[in-house]
């Protein structure tokens, strides 16, 4: 049977994500540098916007959006919002400026030392380690061929400074010798930072140990043969076996311990990224008080010029209203939506309050489990709407400055009859039982798990040893110091 072809009418309701929408979105999951500086840019693209000294005039952008709602470009008339007899400024100047096409940047000569720019305030990235040691090595007077395969490896270096591919491997695609190229890699590893493109931990400390001004024989020899007693502090061993006094094996360990285990990371190669609070939660005489960080943030509001332009249709043609209709629209959405960013977030800050009222007065280790879903409940939003509010926002508090996803934590400890615990707040359990345990015989992961269920606190042995490990704490086995 052939199929038949037919046209039919369907309608539909979906959810369209309009540019609008979009930038709410984004602006919600900005810092609070980032908005500053998108809203310094909207200020210089969109002429319907200007700052006011007073307070923000949403009230004022959602009458006009009311008004203009309906507003063509072929309805354009009504009086002048604003008056001739007041307005001092030279706008034909302003246009003459405005309307200029010329791409040449800005060359003005100051006068004087005041009108200069402020180089405090320009930024230059800094050198990463491949860098680093290439400007070190330029000073050698190497071949091409040695030049080669001295940036093939420093570029195979990660950012711990280690070396991960085999030497002969790089050896046998530079056609060197061997001894010419084993020079070359002991050349980059003393290089500053030295111990760069060791293959080991053993072989850094080594290249370390050598650079000494004064070399240490014992240093090396315990490098070399009895690492692994000296991570477990095991002095008695190594002195049984080197026959040497554990005092002297304590010294030589103070020296290691000198030493750089990861030397890349002694080269900056990231810029420093500074934290500007978007919160500030102050303890007022035992109540806790928000405030929002409003510093360079403008407040903002449509243009009288711009918007006589919409009332005023002798003034304007159709592509001109159109211009200033859409920039209009432009204008009160950014500012109803940077409204909205700043309500949601002193929502949430008051909501953290609500549900962690005795962290902010006592500390981490009352830090209680709370989740997105639940500070989404209490300020009536959806959860995605708290987690982009809490990315990359911090709160400063009286006990220390917080990223805001650093108070949801998951429940831990609540099977089996035991109270729940955050995270964060186990961390610091586990960390202060480590603290003041008996060097002599520290406590196992299992030990911690008993004391911690004497305290209603029922974790099993590989979640102790899962955060222990993530606060880079070394086993029992390794924190045991001979006696």
């Amino acid at each position: 049977m052939a199929g038949k072809l037919s046209l039919n009418l369907k309608q539909s309701q979906s959810l369209m994500m309009t540019p609008q929408l979009q930038q709410a979105i984004k602006l919600l999951t900005l810092t609070h540098m980032e908005m500053t500086n998108v809203i310094a840019k909207e200020m210089v693209e969109n002429p319907m916007l200007e700052e006011t000294g007073g307070e923000s005039t949403v009230r004022e952008v959602e009458r006009e959006a009311k008004q203009n709602q309906e507003a063509g470009s072929e309805n354009f008339s009504g009086p002048e919002l604003i008056e001739k007899s007041k307005d001092n400024f030279d706008w034909d100047k302003y246009i003459d400026g405005y309307n200029s096409t010329s791409s040449t940047p800005y060359t003005k000569e100051f006068k004087s030392k005041e009108d200069g720019p402020n180089y405090e305030n320009m930024v230059s990235r800094s050198n990463n380690l491949q860098e680093h040691l290439e400007w070190q090595l330029r000073m050698e007077n190497l071949l091409d061929s040695e030049w080669k395969l001295a940036k093939s490896i420093i570029h195979s270096l990660n950012n711990e400074g280690y070396l991960e591919d085999p030497i002969d491997d790089f050896i046998l695609e530079s056609g060197l010798d061997r001894e010419d190229a084993l020079e070359i890699l002991s050349m980059i590893q003393h290089l500053d930072p030295v111990g760069c493109a060791a293959s080991s931990l053993q072989e850094c400390l080594l290249i370390q140990a050598s650079s000494l001004e004064e070399p240490v024989p014992l240093v090396e020899l315990i490098i070399k043969n009895h690492l692994d007693l000296l991570m477990k502090s095991d002095f008695k061993a190594i002195s049984g076996e080197l026959g040497v006094e554990v005092e002297m094996i304590k010294e030589a360990q103070m020296i290691i311990q000198s030493f750089h285990p990861k030397p890349g990371r002694l080269v900056c190669n990231e810029d420093i990224q500074y934290v500007v609070p978007d919160i500030y939660i102050k303890n007022i005489a035992g109540e806790l008080v928000v405030h929002l960080n409003n510093e360079g943030v403008p407040s903002l509001k449509v243009s009288d010029l711009y918007k006589s332009l919409i009332k005023n249709k002798e003034k304007a043609d159709n592509e001109t209203s159109d211009y200033v209709q859409d920039k209009l629209r432009s204008a009160q959405w950014l500012i109803k939506s940077i409204e909205n960013r700043q309500k949601t977030i002193e929502k949430v800050a008051h909501a953290i309050i609500k549900y962690q009222p005795e962290f902010f007065k006592k500390g981490v280790a009352y830090l209680k489990p709370m989740i997105l879903k639940d500070i989404a409940n209490e300020i009536g939003v959806h959860e995605s709407t708290v987690s982009r509010v809490t990315t990359n926002k911090y709160v400063h508090t009286p006990i220390g400055t917080y990223e805001l996803k650093f108070f949801f934590n998951a429940g831990i400890g609540g099977k089996n009859g035991g109270i729940d615990i955050a995270s964060e707040s186990l961390k610091l359990k586990i960390k202060e039982l480590i603290a003041n345990e008996d060097r002599k015989k520290p406590l196992s992961d299992q030990k911690i798990a008993d004391i911690l269920s004497k305290s209603d606190i029922k974790v099993a042995r590989r979640t102790v040893a899962k955060y222990r490990e993530l606060m880079d704490i070394l086993p029992s086995s390794k924190r045991k110091q001979a006696s």
